[in-house]
C-alpha cells in the first residue's frame, strides 16, 4: 500500500509527476481498462480508447517523447531500464485485482468524457481524469486501512488472549553441572 506523504496525500505512482507523464499515465490507465473491462456494460471503454488513440496521436507521441527526454535527463544513457520499471508499476497499479470493478466503472465515465474532448483540452482532461481514476485506489486504501484498524480493535477486545505457561527455572545448585573429575592414574606395581 502506498504510504501517505507528509502532506497527507498518498504517494501513488501518479504523485508528483510531470504533465507529460500525467498524460502518458492516463493513456496507460486507459489501456489497462480497454484490456480488462470487458463486461458488456463497459463496451464504451474500448470504443473510447480507440478514438482517444487516433484523435490524439500527435499529442500522445509528443508526451511519450517528452517522457523519454525526462528519463534521459535523470538517468543518462541508462534511462530505459528505470522508465520501463516505472511503467510496469503504473500498469500493475491500474490492474490491481481488488479494484478492478470500481476501476472499470470509473474508466467508463472517463471514456465517455474522452470522446468529447478537444485536442486543446487534452492536458486538463488528463490531469482531471488521472486524479479521478486514482481516487478509486485511494478509496480502496482508506477502506483497507479502516478494515485493518477495525480488525485490530476487535482482536484487542474479543480475541482470546494467549496463555503462556510459566517458566520455572531450576535452582542454581540443581542446574549446575556435576564437577568433572579426572580419574587418578593407575599405579602399576611390580613384584620384587
Amino acid at each position: 500500500m502506498p504510504p501517505l506523504g507528509v502532506n497527507g496525500v498518498r504517494m501513488t505512482v501518479n504523485t508528483g509527476i510531470t504533465p507529460a507523464q500525467t498524460l502518458w499515465n492516463l493513456r496507460s490507465a486507459y489501456n489497462v481498462a480497454a484490456l480488462n473491462c470487458l463486461n458488456p456494460e463497459h463496451a464504451d471503454i474500448l470504443v473510447g480508447y480507440k478514438k482517444f488513440l487516433t484523435g490524439n496521436k500527435k499529442a500522445l507521441a509528443a508526451a511519450n517523447k517528452a517522457v523519454d527526454g525526462e528519463y534521459r535527463k535523470r538517468f543518462g544513457n541508462e534511462w530505459i531500464r528505470p522508465r520501463e520499471a516505472y511503467m510496469t508499476q503504473v500498469y500493475n497499479y491500474f490492474a490491481y485485482p481488488a479494484t478492478v470493478a470500481k476501476f472499470c466503472d470509473a474508466a467508463l465515465i472517463m471514456a465517455r468524457e474522452s470522446m468529447l474532448v478537444k485536442p486543446t483540452e487534452l492536458q486538463s482532461f488528463a490531469e482531471r481524469n488521472l486524479a479521478f481514476l486514482d481516487g478509486v485506489f485511494n478509496q480502496f486504501f482508506l477502506t483497507y486501512e479502516q478494515y485493518l484498524a477495525d480488525a485490530a480493535a476487535w482482536d484487542q477486545k474479543y480475541a482470546p488472549k494467549a496463555v503462556t505457561a510459566p517458566v520455572i527455572l531450576p535452582d542454581a545448585a540443581a542446574a549446575a553441572p556435576a564437577p568433572v573429575t579426572s580419574p587418578e592414574p593407575a599405579t602399576v606395581t611390580t613384584p620384587r
